[in-house]
């Protein structure tokens, strides 16, 4: 599976009612593909997967499938509780997903045996792929990671930790494996921000929020990291990235609130996120239009 380009990780719209905007959604995954993503993934963290229904799940994936229309890959998430995590495996199977994000489970932790087995319990739940998302409650080990890798329906693995020494110990585990087609995806908040690092890694792959929001700056710092463009990617990072950044660590939950204010602030009527996140106040709606309308000058591209 093909994933070079920029990761799209859209929101999930809601409509005044609260439920999900299906229009909304249409419009806002079909806007982004001009601007060239390796992979759409709705219905994960971004997509505020911890606060939708399995049905809600279900239709998030079959709207962005519909949008997408087989430009590009669709990755849906699934995890949290084991049942919720097949239901929702077997709802995105049969919308037309192309694989499956394994998100943590639920509440609890097991040790490496039992996260093995979750992930590969959600692997024999539909005949799709799985990516293993690496953070809170699923902590793999590399001797985890090097036997899933041996499984041909397991083809990635997405950090969402930091820690860099065990990262780098998962790559070169699954490299031992022999596997030639298995992704890594730097999943940190605003991954952005450490993907130069990363890279060093071999993990030359990252998420982005950001991209839901203002894909102009996205796609102008991922064209700089992969043509090799040190000095434009700096410039971004600086003007846009760690400004946002400051501004995302005000609030927890932010991560996703200031992507749906910045997309309302562009004029797509997202909606508010739901509980327990939170909206920015007016003052950080303020701080946050100041950022964007920066980014956008770095590119060249229409004020708000």
């Amino acid at each position: 599976m093909n994933f070079a380009g920029v990761l799209f990780f859209p929101v999930t719209p809601f409509d005044a009612a609260g439920r999900v905007d299906a229009a909304v959604l249409a419009e806002h995954v079909a806007s982004r593909l001009p601007y060239g993503p390796g992979a759409v993934f709705p219905a994960c963290g971004t997509g505020e997967f911890h606060a939708l229904a399995a049905a809600e799940v279900g239709a998030v994936v079959a709207g962005a499938v519909t949008a997408v229309a087989g430009a590009v890959p669709v990755v849906a998430g699934a995890g949290g509780p084991l049942g919720h995590a097949l239901e929702c495996a077997r709802l995105a199977e049969a919308a037309g997903a192309d694989a499956l994000l394994v998100l943590p489970p639920y509440l609890v932790g097991g040790p490496a045996a039992g996260l093995e087995r979750y992930v590969e319990a959600i692997a024999e739940g539909t005949s799709l792929p799985v990516i293993v998302y690496h953070r809170g409650t699923a902590q793999y080990t590399p001797e985890v990671m090097a036997r899933l890798a041996r499984d041909p329906r397991v083809v990635g693995f997405k950090d969402g930790t930091g820690d860099v020494g065990v990262v780098q110990e998962i790559v070169t585990a699954v490299g031992a494996a022999g596997r030639d087609d298995f992704s890594f995806f730097n999943g940190l908040l605003t991954a952005e921000l450490t993907q130069g690092a990363y890279r060093g890694l071999g993990v030359p792959l990252y998420s982005s929020a950001a991209f839901a929001m203002i894909p102009e700056v996205a796609t102008a710092y991922y064209d700089a990291y992969a043509s090799g463009d040190e000095q434009r990617r700096h410039e971004l990072l600086a003007e846009f990235y760690l400004p946002l950044v400051r501004l995302r660590d005000q609030t927890p939950g932010f991560g996703v609130s200031l992507i749906k204010a910045g997309l309302r602030q562009r004029g797509l009527e997202v909606g508010s996120v739901r509980p327990p996140l939170v909206d920015p106040s007016s003052e950080q709606e303020r701080e946050l239009r100041s950022i964007l309308d920066r980014g956008l000058e770095l590119v060249g591209a229409a004020a708000l």
